[in-house]
């Protein structure tokens, strides 16, 4: 059985060892430009983490351009809190999800319209984060070309970031992602009969 000393001893070694990988890995990165993540996958906090991105950009002083493509039956909590920043463009596209609109032609106009906002924002310099939340969905349902969505994004502004959000992903927008994250739903309030709460998913 070895001691404190020792263990904590074993623990420097470690941590130094681990603090040099990571430093080699920062030296690595030289490259400065704008990214695009996707938050994609069955579980909770996809449309959370693109908000929360948000919240961090306002932090740096950032514009941001938001468009919403399914949601938009109910006001939700972010909505209600970026909309007080004048930082934030803020843009409601949808009319809710697709089994509650049940009209698909419907559907794809808005995603049409939501769409052609997106673009604005990414062909504006200025903007430096667009979020692009639920968009995976109305790709995912072919509402818009995927191929002209991979245009927008490879031909936006060098510095601009894009946070596309929303389950079932397209390979080929995964494929154009710099970081891609699945959310893995392990388990739901929502299954176990608890009804959708303000702050948590409103």
């Amino acid at each position: 059985m070895i001691g404190e000393a020792e263990r904590n001893a074993r623990h420097k070694q470690q941590m130094e060892r681990k603090k040099a990988v990571v430093d080699a890995g920062i030296a690595r990165a030289t490259e400065k430009r704008g990214i695009i993540l996707v938050n994609t996958g069955n579980g909770k906090g996809k449309s959370s983490s693109a908000f929360g991105m948000v919240a961090r950009a306002l932090g740096h002083n950032m514009r941001v351009g938001v468009v919403q493509f399914i949601k938009g039956s109910f006001s939700t909590g972010e909505e209600t809190f970026f909309r007080r920043f004048p930082e934030v463009s803020y843009h409601v596209m949808g009319e809710g999800f697709t089994w509650e609109t049940q009209d698909r032609e419907r559907d794809i106009a808005l995603a049409a319209k939501a769409w052609q906002q997106a673009v604005t924002f990414l062909t504006d310099p200025s903007v430096d984060m667009v979020v692009l939340d639920e968009v995976n969905i109305a790709l995912k349902m072919q509402y818009l070309d995927v191929e002209e969505v991979l245009a927008a994004l490879r031909a936006r502004p060098h510095m601009q970031h894009v946070v596309l959000t929303g389950r079932g992903a397209l390979a080929q927008i995964m494929d154009i992602a710099d970081t891609v994250t699945e959310m893995q739903d392990i388990k739901h309030a929502y299954r176990a009969g608890i009804q959708a709460q303000q702050g948590v998913e409103l």
